[in-house]
């Protein structure tokens, strides 16, 4: 987060006019507080911001998946549809058949074994007929088996539009919540003065150094690893997104929010990775901070709502936060969860 507030505060008052929908107002808390309580109120802010942007890109990840289902299941209806069209002429056609069969011939063909003259071509042909009841019977399974399937992915049809409706209708909610949250922050940022901007990001740096010394006094930093292939391509995309704005819910290539930024850069190295910070950190395999290599992931906050990549010297890439741009930051400039690798190269392969 250091060095972020002075270049945020001066763009917060035309951001509250001219970018949030109208959102229920959020009390914004007192601007003549303590400085220290004035950026615990900022990184309080700011946190829940994220943790509300995580969520609806988790949502609008399951409406995408769920908009794909829809498709896929409308289109096995309309080949169904064509089937059943299919199996009704068949039987149609058999119907006739046999009506016109039936009407010619009013000797059933047991009858006409006993009574023709050759027996053995009386036996070919009721050969025949049964042939024909078969087919029928075969014809019959087929419409049978068309129209409850007709049933069935019309059912499932209806219950996927269902759930498509129900997400983007929760995806909505969730967004006015993040447009909520940003309107606090950019309200509480209005209301200070210049001093109190600096003071504050002074502060904030202050914290933010002390971490990371925290970390290399520990040996938690790890010593310089080559990247995999991947992790480098990953890195090399990263890195040349410097100075693009964040944006919640963006995933390039004008704008990203974090984990936008860090998915698009492993999906360019080849790796589809989860879109959510969350989702990375409970899908990706978990690796000691000690181990990091260029590419992997720093995952912050308990809750797993802010995600950076490594880039070696302990520092990470990163879109830290609405008002900032994608940029090289300390590793400890937020509060360190742990690290995932998306890649499964060996060690042995990296070095």
């Amino acid at each position: 987060m250091s060095g972020m507030l002075p270049r945020l505060a001066c763009t917060a008052a035309l951001a509250a006019q001219a970018v949030l929908a109208p959102a229920p107002a959020v009390a914004a808390p007192d601007p003549q507080r303590p400085v220290p309580q004035l950026l615990t109120d900022l990184q309080r802010l700011y946190r829940q911001t994220e943790q509300a942007t995580e969520t609806y890109n988790a949502t609008a990840e399951k409406l995408k998946r769920q908009r794909a289902e829809v498709d896929r299941l409308d289109g096995e209806l309309a080949r169904a549809r064509v089937a059943l069209q299919d199996s009704r002429a068949d039987a149609g056609r058999l119907v006739r058949r046999q009506y016109q069969s039936s009407a010619g011939d009013s000797l059933g063909p047991y009858v006409r074994v006993l009574l023709a003259p050759d027996p053995q071509h009386a036996l070919d042909e009721s050969h025949v007929i049964g042939e024909l009841a078969r087919e029928q019977a075969r014809t019959v399974h087929r419409l049978t088996a068309a129209e409850q399937q007709k049933d069935a992915l019309t059912r499932a049809a209806r219950t996927a539009l269902d759930t498509q409706l129900g997400l983007a209708g929760r995806q909505k909610k969730q967004r006015d919540d993040v447009r909520t949250r940003l309107a606090g922050v950019e309200r509480l940022l209005a209301s200070l003065t210049p001093a109190q901007v600096a003071a504050i990001a002074a502060l904030e740096q202050q914290g933010v150094t002390a971490a990371q010394q925290r970390l290399t006094t520990s040996g938690a930093l790890p010593t310089d690893r080559p990247a995999s292939p991947e992790g480098d391509r990953a890195v090399r995309y990263a890195m040349g997104q410097l100075g693009k704005p964040y944006a919640w819910g963006a995933q390039g290539p004008e704008a990203y929010d974090c984990s936008g930024l860090t998915s698009q850069a492993w999906s360019h190295a080849g790796a589809a990775i989860p879109r959510t910070s969350q989702e990375q950190w409970r899908q990706l395999r978990r690796i000691p901070l000690a181990e990091l290599r260029p590419g992997d992931l720093v995952i912050y906050f308990p809750e797993a709502t802010h995600v950076a990549m490594y880039v070696g010297d302990g520092k990470v890439v990163q879109a830290p936060r609405t008002g900032e741009t994608v940029q090289v930051s300390p590793l400890a400039s937020n509060p360190v969860l742990g690290a995932v690798r998306p890649d499964q190269a060996p060690e042995t392969e990296a070095r």
